[in-house]
């Protein structure tokens, strides 16, 4: 087994599918480790809690350590690409500034990143939601930013058919599309790339990697028992907390001073408001509109319409008994609009003496203000459409973790170079959202797969020089 792959890529989510299809598609041989299931189509959870029991770290939430913000994490094959709704965006120039400033990387830009969003975006489905699959949600939403004056646009899907015409509720594929519709990593990169040669190996668990010289060892447990992998090059594709926590469980902050620190999300702050005439906003395309407005962006934060199964929203309502019950009685009658946070005040990821993650992670100072203010031009949205009653939920989540291995030109402040491969260890690569030096305020899942496909032209070069 030492010498049977080329590369062994530890995560198979956005990043981890992506960079799997094209260093197997440029010949190298490929083991893709996943610590969660697979599942298919016609194995997905049914149901809410069965999804965020089996889809998901920490049975759904993972808290902090003040247990004041909820961060959300897939485990499965095919990562959180599964369970999100893979709205795919390009940065705008605002973003990639903040990431040079932050990085001193030249390629982090628009201009140079083209390429890479072309090629990742000629190979998806990706359409814009359409009016006519607009819920009286998103309806609603519209008709609220119209009168206030705010402007809005609808979000970019990456999608076959979801078959809304023919009654289709979007809100189930939370737990996994079972029209194989959605372009998650599991039904495009990894399908790609197994029929390519690639393998897949899911309930691998790695606990512990190690460099040196000849290549990398990874151990661990498969399906609970202890095992052991070697390889020329990893690629860690786990995402902010699970690509930390490996490197610290594995002593590697003696190395990367900055290894954990740096850690952004975009905290979601979400509206609820009752209505006299059903809204059914769980029906349909769900989620389809977004702020398009330079005010909202230049005070750091945007708005969707957006809604959630009923176990998620009863977790998120104050209260509980017979006013919980009355709550979720008008289920059917509840709109709902988010504030995405481009969060400023970072947090820190680390793990206590048994190897145990720990999140320290807070909405403080700037990210405070940027929720009120996004929070009050949610109300105002709300009550021009005639809400009867507006409750705002108190919890905080965190959604699109990032950062805990920063890309950078300093060592002492980034884990990252330029060549996606960690300071001090030319073998291990990472080019998933992690590495980001900063919350950009606009979904990452595009850029993400761009960075992954840059990241493979780098590894795939290294292979033949």
């Amino acid at each position: 087994m030492s010498d049977q792959f080329d590369c062994v890529i530890v995560g198979s989510g956005t990043s981890g599918g992506v960079i799997a299809y094209y260093l197997t598609a440029g010949g190298m041989r490929c083991l893709l480790l996943e610590a969660g299931d697979a599942y298919s189509a016609d194995t997905f959870p049914d149901n809410d809690m069965d999804g965020s029991a089996r889809l998901f770290w920490g049975g759904g939430l993972e808290l902090s350590t003040t247990a004041e913000m909820a961060f959300l994490r897939a485990r499965c094959l095919g990562g959180t690409s599964v369970v999100n709704q893979c709205l795919l965006d390009r940065f705008d120039e605002h973003a990639w500034a903040a990431w040079q400033g932050a990085s001193g990387i030249g390629f982090l830009s628009g201009e140079e990143m083209a390429r890479h969003y072309a090629e990742v975006e000629g190979r998806l489905s990706i359409r814009e939601v359409p009016a006519f699959h607009h819920n009286r949600n998103a309806r609603l939403f519209v008709d609220g930013c119209q009168k206030r004056g705010y402007r809005w646009a609808p979000l970019r899907r990456g999608e076959t058919d979801c078959a809304i015409e023919e009654g289709n509720d979007c809100i189930a594929c939370l737990n996994g599309c079972r029209r194989d519709s959605k372009q998650s990593t599991l039904v495009t990169f990894i399908r790609w790339a197994q029929a390519l040669g690639l393998q897949v190996r899911p309930g691998f668990q790695v606990e512990h990697i190690e460099a040196s010289p000849d290549g990398v060892r990874l151990s661990g447990t498969h399906h609970g028992q202890p095992q052991e992998i070697r390889a020329p090059r990893v690629v860690l594709a786990s995402g902010a907390l699970g690509n930390a926590r490996l490197l610290l469980r594995s002593g590697f902050e003696k190395r990367l001073p900055s290894l954990g620190r740096g850690f952004y999300c975009h905290p979601q702050l979400m509206t609820f408001a009752e209505f006299d005439e059903p809204v059914d906003a769980h029906r349909g395309a769900f989620q389809a509109c977004k702020s398009d407005d330079p005010r909202f962006r230049k005070a750091g934060f945007k708005i969707e319409n957006v809604f959630a199964p009923p176990t998620s929203v009863a977790m998120l309502y104050p209260g509980f008994g017979a006013r919980l019950q009355a709550f979720m009685l008008r289920y059917r009658y509840l709109a709902s609009v988010e504030v995405s946070v481009q969060d400023t005040v970072p947090g820190r990821i680390s793990v206590d003496a048994r190897g145990r993650l720990r999140i320290a992670k807070r909405l403080e100072g700037e990210d405070v203000r940027r929720g009120k203010a996004g929070l009050i031009a949610v109300r105002e949205i709300l009550e021009s459409v005639g809400a009867r009653t507006i409750l705002q939920c108190p919890m905080s989540f965190g959604l699109h973790l990032m950062g805990g291995l920063a890309i950078g030109q300093d060592a002492q402040r980034s884990a990252v170079g330029g060549g996606f491969n960690l300071h001090g260890s030319p073998n291990i690569y990472a080019a998933d959202s992690s590495i980001f030096p900063a919350a950009p305020g606009i979904n990452p899942a595009l850029t993400i797969m761009a960075l992954s496909h840059r990241a493979s032209l780098e590894i795939l070069k290294g292979v033949i020089e």
